[in-house]
């Protein structure tokens, strides 16, 4: 069956199936396009499109005068859907774990008593925690909960579960508002996430209702290096 298949499909899939094996590990420079196309008995312009699709995927790179390369695959995240983070990177097969920096009841500033619809100096819940994907550290998360929603917030181990698994058992999302900006970390920011103070990040500040309740003010912030995010719309919504 797999004769069955066009010629640069099989370059790919078997560029795939390397990459996915770690025989291509992050950063290992690819066979040529003249070996591949050699071993598979095909053109060197099919191999060239089956290297390019790749490129394309974002799954290698080309390096001019150097080769192609398998890329660093990065954390990925939806932007219009609220998921846990652990169960994200048990999906791409990986290790979650957790850092607790910060668990405390705090007075809202006037920003945070805004986005969290209370009044400003009154008492909050904050936890700031950093997240690990198989001991890479690919997010910090700072979240502002309302204290008479969940009463034993603080009480929780978040290194066991995170804030979104737990809040999210007691109230389902029912709506979310995101912003997305790039931004460089604080000293302190760099120094959690083991980054560079000039690494360019992505923050998303993300507010979450169920009904009529305003649950959380989080805001997340991932090395651009380490993570992207992704979203779907349906057209016919537009």
């Amino acid at each position: 069956m797999s004769d069955m298949k066009p010629s640069y499909t099989r370059i790919k899939d078997y560029l795939i199936e390397q990459i996915e094996e770690g025989t291509f590990a992050p950063g290992d420079r690819i066979p040529a396009e003249n070996a591949l196309a050699k071993s598979f008995g095909v053109s060197r312009m099919t191999a060239n499109k089956a290297i390019r699709d790749l490129v394309n995927n974002g799954l290698l790179m080309r390096r001019t005068g150097s080769g192609t390369y398998v890329v660093e695959r990065k954390a990925e995240s939806s932007l219009f859907e609220i998921k846990n983070i652990a169960d994200e990177i048990a999906t791409r097969g990986g290790k979650h774990s957790s850092e607790v920096i910060r668990l405390e009841e705090v007075n809202a500033p006037e920003d945070v008593a805004i986005f969290l619809g209370v009044r400003t100096g009154s008492s909050v819940f904050y936890s700031e925690i950093v997240h690990r994907e198989d001991g890479v550290k690919i997010q910090l998360e700072r979240r502002h909960v309302n204290p008479k929603l969940a009463p034993d917030y603080l009480q929780q181990d978040f290194e066991r579960h995170t804030p979104n698994a737990i809040l999210v058992a007691r109230y389902p999302v029912t709506d979310v508002e995101h912003s997305v900006e790039a931004v460089l970390p604080s000293p302190h920011e760099a120094a959690l996430l083991d980054i560079t103070e000039g690494e360019a990040c992505l923050k998303v500040i993300r507010r979450s209702w169920s009904g009529e309740l305003l649950i959380s003010y989080t805001q997340l912030l991932h090395p651009g290096s380490r993570y992207r995010l992704n979203a779907r719309v349906n057209v016919s919504h537009l």
